[in-house]
């Protein structure tokens, strides 16, 4: 396919685990305060030796299939903080935005990147300026991705919900008019990677899978991966 898809806490980790006894389980990594008020959590699974949250940003629970709309969470045009455009009935704007925090919660169309100027680093890692990712998570790479892609018993949407990270299909939303677009059958995550204008994403439906390059200004899922 070439279609072009906090918690204000300190995070406090208390757990060992063995990698190949936390392949398919969930484990629960609780986060603490200071001020002792009620602890989030944050579900992880482990997948290729790496520790992911066991859903995607905006999901309500973990999948229970492919197509499982409770489990499509939101679409974010990349590098952009949680401000409300990630809602995938956000009303939308055509005007870009000229700083890192455009100051409304609408999805911006109408061009290949949401921000004029661009900036490459709002999505580099657990410090990067816009990370949506709860405390010690961040965006994976490209290359992180590929590690995962790789693991998958089928090089499609049958092989990334195989995984234990259960990917979805949870569609896109076009930078052109906001619209939401192939539901059920398209999976696209983000990376953190950029390349060129564009920035890399993991794209899958039921005939294949493979890493590739699209405007910022798509809206995309994400799924995070602890640092």
């Amino acid at each position: 396919m070439k279609y072009f898809i906090h918690f204000a806490v300190a995070l406090t980790v208390c757990f060992s685990i063995s990698l190949a006894a936390a392949q398919n389980k969930v484990v629960v990594i609780p986060l603490s305060s200071k001020d002792n008020k009620p602890k989030p959590e944050v579900p992880v699974v482990t997948s290729a030796g790496q520790v992911w949250m066991a859903l995607n940003l905006g999901a309500s629970q973990v999948a229970t299939s492919s197509n499982d709309p409770a489990a499509y969470g939101t679409l974010y045009q990349w590098g952009r903080f949680s401000d409300g455009h990630e809602y995938r009935s956000s009303s939308t704007t055509s005007t870009q935005s000229s700083s890192d925090v455009p100051g409304h919660g609408r999805f911006i169309t109408g061009f290949t990147d949401w921000r004029n100027p661009a900036n490459d680093n709002l999505w580099q890692g657990v410090s990067g300026i816009n990370n949506p990712c709860p405390a010690g998570f961040r965006l994976p790479t490209a290359a992180e991705w590929e590690i995962e892609r790789a693991s998958w018993i089928s090089n499609n949407s049958a092989g990334a919900f195989s995984s234990p990270l259960k990917l979805v299909a949870a569609g896109f939303r076009s930078p052109s008019s906001g619209s939401l677009n192939y539901a059920g059958i398209y999976g696209v995550y983000w990376s953190s990677t950029v390349d060129g204008s564009d920035s890399r994403y993991l794209d899958f439906d039921s005939g294949n899978a493979l890493m590739d390059k699209g405007f910022r200004a798509y809206g995309f899922s994400v799924r995070c991966i602890k640092d």
